[in-house]
């Protein structure tokens, strides 16, 4: 017992020295583990255990038996966990939230125990104001704004963010001013900048603006001069993203994307090496799968087939399921189809039993209101369905996330192209469209940077349209042409509408994180 209690001092000493007062229970625990072990190895793996700790950013410094069973399971343990999974769909209404700390400088995962979909009428203006911090703690680290800097280094020229209530305070002029705010109409024909201390009349008469798509209610940096109570704007710009790995550390070791696992799946080896082992694996993604129209279901069918010898990971289907919009008078039809469908993939069995077939709502499908997110497709007409296929198919909400290994994918059904460029203060004149709205996507951390009286959301899991930390893949289908685009480490792509585009649809390759562009032959004659 003499050792025992020996080497439970030596546990207690090491944590404190890292920062961490541990429960007599825990200690005890892991004295138990490191008795027959010699003291160069106890150490090192007390060194691993802390430093795994302090990655996943615990909201306080007191360990209880439960944290280091937990942390020494995930540290050692051989094989996959229960929670790793190696592919995982996330419904909407299940993505993590996540809330900044101003005083910690990082992200804590919120306590919530349920959400509504009808939450009290203060989350309307702190979904917004969430939003806004991210932007916001994301802007003020960038290299332009950002006032550290190493002694001896040269002297780059630093801007200097400034809040709302800094300007109304002032009677002044005040030159060179850069505010981030929400791009907003506050009275008819008249734009503000707001941000959560006060609002600001906008002068954009002379503006010159930047890449991108800006819309109200989006985020943007406003450059020019204040005076009179008016913000002269000679420049609009985009808030600069930020990359995968400079966000991560703001997180810890939490799982940002959602799922069964505590810790985030991107550094599993185990998975990793499942990814890289499976070259030829590949998602295929389709958009307008119109179920009731027999030219599309006889593509289908040439679909499958060529991929019956060689099935696919995931063959994602995006509405709208009907090429007529839905009505009650359509709901047999509708469910008819899905049948039909069913039977067709039970004929290619290779294809059922080793592919995943999942399913995204579009805005015309059946039953729910235009407010994102949307739920998936009712139980009432794919039950049927899911009789005859089982755990081959997922039935899911729009957006969805798909986690495939270490791949984190976002999946959307919404014609955002047509929807940004409607709304848009100001049209681009120069660059490519797909471009622009790449670019702002990703700067505004979000799936739909429009207003709510454009496309609702609801307030309460707004968080299942972020797009922060940058997933590895965004997945649009959309009425626009088929497009494939880059930014930040990010491929967001357009899989276009398949029987609009001569039936063509989108691969991705995880192993390679590779694009394929491919389309349906056309018949013979």
């Amino acid at each position: 017992m003499g050792d025992l209690q020996k080497i439970r001092l030596e546990v207690t000493n090491a944590f404190k020295l890292s920062g961490f007062m541990i429960r007599r229970e825990a200690s005890t625990f892991l004295a138990e583990q490191f008795l027959a072990l010699s003291a160069n190895d106890k150490y090192n793996i007390i060194d691993k255990i802390t430093n795994h700790l302090l990655q996943k950013g615990l909201s306080q410094p007191v360990l209880e038996k439960e944290d280091i069973e937990v942390a020494y399971r995930e540290c050692f343990s051989l094989g996959l966990e229960e929670t790793e999974t190696v592919f995982n769909v996330i419904d909407a209404f299940e993505v993590p939230q996540f809330h900044y700390d101003n005083e910690r400088k990082r992200f804590f995962k919120s306590n919530v125990s349920s959400k509504s979909l009808y939450p009290k009428p203060k989350w309307k203006s702190q979904f917004l104001i969430d939003k806004y911090t991210i932007v916001w703690q994301r802007t003020v680290r960038n290299n332009l704004f950002s006032q550290q800097s190493l002694p001896g280094s040269e002297e780059e020229k630093k801007f200097q963010l400034r809040k709302v209530e800094t300007l109304l305070s002032c009677s002044s002029k005040i030159e060179d001013v850069i505010v981030l705010g929400l791009l907003t109409q506050l009275t008819e024909g008249k734009y503000y900048l707001e941000d959560p201390t006060g609002s600001v009349l906008l002068d954009i008469s002379q503006t010159r603006y930047h890449s991108g798509l800006f819309t109200e209610s989006s985020f943007v940096l406003a450059e020019g001069y204040f005076e009179d109570q008016t913000l002269h704007v000679m420049g609009l710009v985009l808030p600069p993203a930020e990359s995968r790995d400079n966000s991560l550390p703001y997180f810890g070791n939490a799982n940002t994307f959602g799922g069964p696992s505590k810790i985030l799946l991107k550094n599993s080896a185990k998975l990793r090496k499942i990814e890289r082992e499976n070259e030829d694996g590949m998602i295929i993604f389709l958009s307008d799968v119109w179920l009731d129209d027999v030219k599309v279901m006889s593509k289908l069918r040439v679909l499958l087939e060529g991929y019956n010898a060689y099935p696919p990971i995931a063959i994602v289907c995006m509405g709208d399921f009907l090429s007529t919009p839905y009505s009650f008078e359509q709901s047999v039809a509708f469910k008819t189809a899905l049948n039909n469908l069913t039977d067709m993939i039970c004929t290619y069995p290779n294809l059922r039993d080793k592919s995943k077939f999942i399913f995204v709502p579009g805005r015309g499908d059946p039953a729910s209101p235009n407010i994102l997110p949307r739920p998936a497709l009712p139980n009432c007409i794919t039950k049927d369905v899911k009789d005859k296929l089982g755990d081959s198919v997922i039935f899911t909400t729009n957006p969805c996330r798909i986690q495939y290994c270490t791949q984190e994918i976002v999946v959307f059904r919404q014609d955002l192209v047509m929807k940004m460029c409607r709304n848009s203060v100001h049209f681009p004149e120069a660059g490519d469209i797909p471009d622009h709205l790449s670019k702002t996507l990703l700067s505004q951390c979000t799936l739909s940077p429009l207003s709510l009286g454009v496309q609702p959301v609801y307030w309460e899991h707004s968080d299942a349209l972020s797009l922060y930390p940058i997933p590895d893949l965004v997945v649009i289908g959309d009425h626009f042409q088929p497009y494939t685009r880059s930014y930040q480490n990010c491929q967001i792509i357009n899989p276009g509408s398949f029987p609009k585009t001569e039936f063509s649809f989108k691969g991705y390759v995880p192993a390679t994180k590779t694009v394929e562009d491919s389309q349906i032959p056309k018949d013979d004659g």
